[in-house]
């Protein structure tokens, strides 16, 4: 940079707010040419008529700055020289000089350049002679070349004129002292010696450097030495087009699985044609648990206590019949003003869609009053659970025992992952047997079918009775959802095992004889004083690992009961 001292000063200021001073990347130069940025004591940065917060940030940016000027000769004669040119402008132009205020470098170079001319006009004279160059007129070109080429000392020591007119100078460099606020003398360049820095000074860098910048930035100026790895504007817009297609494409899926669903939803695939289903009628001689495996003929019977909540608290005998070339068991449902809402559909829909080895199949429902609504669902003809394990005419080993567990925490591991979550009423009475021993799960789903008792069904001892799998915090819970909870089954699988193992039923006290009632009340009311909640009687004869399981499910705390995809990895290695 070239300029005057204030405008210098604005370009600092201006740098300094873009960040190119503190950054430390960059160096300004200033070459100076009058002398009047350090003709003074008077720091450069520092404006009278500024407000000091902003001479503070252009001290601040002058950190930046480095100042070339002529050097200043140290000789007696140029100090002489000033001191006479300093008392000729006092005395002569009214003008003094501050103090230490050097002599314009123009009045220098003007008493060299005068000098220089003089040597060169005694040489033209000298080479035309006296005489003649009295009478001609100067030739001005030829003075010009005596001119080039030529050294000889002048008041600012040695002055050398090159070939091509110009001539070379000594330099001095100019850095600021951060501390006076002053700019001083850092290093000397002389003509054929190089750059020489002072004795003990050293250049201040802007931005804490320790050493100067690269004196081209790694990109370059232009960023051209570094590669483009930017996108162009092609690649750009077909990214965007792209994103656009992929977002309209799953838009598009969505859009179409919810017409997909709701079409099937409205098809209503499991709604079932009563001229469809052939009805066998079973005796009805019999109530109570109903031993199916002894039966005989197409009039064995199966009793079930699973659907006790659809039509209220009752027994009832569900009698099997023929759909479309399969043996299905029917269910009637006596529910009265059933309104077929979506949420109604979409749960038969997703029954319907159910299917797995260790869940009874759902074949579909019949809603028309005239016959009487029903369900079919898989006819599994050798009985509940419950009835196996109150026939004491078959014996079951524990390897059996295991593999029943084993087959209800498969089914129920595969129903709380779909979007049913839960049973909310599993007991052995859910629990049935195919042909092929297989155990099924049943009962599950189709909550907005099930009606809540009435005041006079909690007097009866089936109620009480029913309530026995029933986790105690959903026994407390006064709005406690039909669907329970996947917690409240994995208490409700501990209850079952209890009934596996010791084949006395649900709730086996041993010696301890208690109703229903009595049981739910103090499973409810949590651990006593002895902190310790009531339960079933352990047999600590059995099978030490399936205690382990068992009392791990009916633990007090949700949190504390393993969930089913963990039962199933333990009972696999117990059944290995």
């Amino acid at each position: 940079m070239c300029a005057s001292p204030s405008t210098i000063r604005e370009i600092m200021l201006a740098a300094a707010e873009l960040n190119m001073v503190n950054s430390g990347e960059y160096v300004f130069f200033n070459i100076e040419i009058f002398g009047s940025m350090t003709a003074t004591k008077q720091p450069p940065w520092y404006a009278k008529n500024d407000t000091d917060e902003r001479n503070q940030k252009a001290k601040e940016a002058f950190t930046a700055l480095l100042q070339v000027v002529a050097r200043e000769p140290e000789d007696d004669e140029y100090r002489q020289f000033s001191k006479e040119v300093k008392e000729l402008t006092r005395t002569k132009y009214n003008y003094t000089y501050a103090e230490d205020e050097p002599v314009s470098t123009f009045v220098t170079a003007f008493y060299d350049a005068v000098l220089l001319y003089a040597y060169a006009l005694n040489d033209s004279i000298a080479q035309l002679g006296e005489q003649r160059a009295l009478r001609q007129p100067i030739n001005g070109t030829h003075l010009a070349q005596l001119m080039w080429g030529r050294s000889f000392k002048g008041i600012t020591g040695n002055v050398t004129i090159d070939s091509n007119g110009d001539r070379i100078s000594n330099y001095s460099l100019l850095d600021m002292n951060p501390e006076t606020g002053l700019f001083e003398v850092v290093a000397n360049y002389y003509y054929g010696g190089g750059l020489q820095f002072v004795q003990g000074k050293a250049i201040h860098w802007a931005g804490d450097r320790t050493k100067a910048p690269p004196d081209r930035p790694t990109c370059g100026f232009d960023g051209s030495l570094c590669p483009d790895n930017s996108l162009p504007g092609y690649a750009i817009l077909s990214l965007v087009l792209g994103v656009c297609v992929v977002c309209m494409g799953i838009a598009s899926i969505i859009g179409y699985r919810h017409y997909k669903l709701e079409a099937e939803i409205n098809s209503m695939t499991w709604k079932v044609n009563p001229n469809d289903v052939l009805s066998c009628n079973p005796s009805r001689g019999h109530r109570g648990s109903f031993h199916s495996m002894v039966k005989r003929g197409s009039q064995a019977t199966i009793y079930s206590e699973d659907l006790n909540s659809l039509p209220g608290d009752r027994q009832i005998y569900i009698h099997f019949g023929f759909y479309k070339g399969c043996k299905v068991a029917i269910k009637k449902i006596n529910v009265q003003n059933l309104s077929l809402t979506r949420s109604l559909m979409l749960e038969f829909k997703r029954m319907k869609d159910l299917q797995h080895d260790h869940l009874v199949r759902f074949y579909g429902a019949c809603l028309d009053l005239h016959p009487e609504p029903f369900i079919l669902t898989e006819y599994c003809p050798k009985g509940s659970l419950q009835d196996i394990l109150e026939n004491e005419t078959i014996k079951l080993d524990w390897m059996f025992k295991i593999s029943l567990m084993h087959d209800i925490v498969k089914g129920m591991a595969f129903l709380h992952s779909t979007d049913l979550h839960s049973h909310g009423s599993l007991k052995s009475s859910n629990c049935v047997v195919d042909s092929r021993f297989v155990l099924k799960v049943t009962d599950f789903g189709l909550h907005q079918l099930r009606r809540s008792t009435d005041d006079a069904d909690m007097e009866s001892y089936a109620y009480w009775q029913k309530l026995l799998w029933t986790a105690p915090e959903l026994l407390r819970d006064p709005q406690c959802p039909p669907a329970g909870s996947q917690k409240g089954d994995v208490y409700s699988f501990g209850i079952i095992i209890q009934e596996i193992v010791s084949r006395q039923g649900p709730f086996y006290l041993g010696t301890e004889e208690k109703s229903p009632k009595e049981i739910i009340k103090l499973v409810r009311d949590g651990p006593g004083l002895m902190d310790v909640p009531f339960r079933p009687k352990v047999d600590e004869s059995s099978y030490e690992d399936v205690n382990n399981i068992m009392v791990k499910c009916w633990a007090e705390d949700p949190a504390d009961r393993p969930d089913f995809g963990g039962l199933k990895t333990i009972i696999r290695k117990i059944n290995k």
